[in-house]
C-alpha cells in the first residue's frame, strides 16, 4: 500500500500476509480524498476509522495533518501492525481491539470524520447498523461527515441522513452527514458512477 499524499507522500508499506483485510486501492482512496479535499481541512480533524485493517486510510489522514486518529479492529495482528506503523512514523493513533458494533454502543467521543470499511460480505442489516449507531450515539460532529466503504452490490441510499455516494470500479463510498429538517427538504441526493479505469 502507498501514502498517496502528505508528509509521507509516496511511501509504500508492506503490511504481514496474514492479516485477514481487503485493503483500499490506490485508486478509490486517491478518489475518496480528492472529495474530502473539498470539505475539509484535514489540519487537527478529528478521525474515526472503523475495520481499520491495515490502517490503510487512517495512514493517509495522518500523513494529511489529521489528529488524533482512533483506529479500530477485532484482529490483534491488525491492532499491533497499526501500532508498529503509528510509532514509525510518529502518527497520532490510537490503535483500540474491538468488535466495531460494540466499539459504537459503548463509545463517548465525537469525530469530524467516521470511516467504515467493513467486510463487503456482511449482511445489509450489520451495514445498516453502523450509521444507525453512529447517529443514534451522536458519534459525528454536527459539521461531520460518515463514509461507509462497501461493494457496488450494496445499497444504503434510502437510510437516513444519507448525502450522496460515488462508485470506483466494484468499490462504492457512501456519505452521510447529519441535516436539519430544512437541509433535508432543500437536499438533492446524488448517486454517481465513476469510470473504474485509471486514466
Amino acid at each position: 500500500m502507498r501514502i498517496i499524499s502528505g508528509k509521507y507522500k509516496g511511501r509504500r508499506l508492506q503490511a504481514p500476509k496474514n492479516l485477514p483485510v481487503r485493503p483500499t486501492t490506490d485508486m478509490a482512496k486517491e478518489a475518496l480524498f480528492n472529495i474530502l479535499n473539498n470539505h475539509f481541512n484535514f489540519g487537527e480533524l478529528k478521525i474515526l476509522d472503523l475495520f481499520s485493517g491495515t490502517g490503510n486510510i487512517a495512514y493517509e489522514f495522518a500523513s494529511r495533518g489529521a489528529t488524533p486518529l482512533v483506529a479500530v479492529d477485532a484482529d490483534m495482528g491488525c491492532v499491533n501492525y497499526i501500532r508498529k506503523i503509528s510509532t514509525e512514523f510518529d502518527f497520532d493513533i490510537t490503535p483500540i481491539k474491538s468488535d466495531v458494533f460494540t466499539f459504537l454502543q459503548k463509545h463517548k467521543g465525537s469525530y469530524d470524520i467516521i470511516f467504515a470499511d467493513p467486510p463487503y460480505h456482511i449482511e445489509q442489516k450489520d451495514f445498516e447498523k453502523i450509521p444507525t449507531l453512529i447517529f443514534e450515539n451522536e458519534i459525528l460532529d454536527e459539521e461531520g461527515m460518515l463514509i461507509i466503504e462497501h461493494s457496488k452490490d450494496t445499497k444504503l441510499e434510502h437510510l437516513d441522513n444519507f448525502s450522496f455516494a460515488r462508485t470506483y470500479g466494484g468499490t462504492t463510498f457512501t456519505f452521510f452527514e447529519l441535516f436539519s429538517d430544512e437541509d433535508e427538504e432543500d437536499s438533492v441526493s446524488e448517486i454517481e458512477e465513476d469510470d473504474d479505469s485509471e486514466s
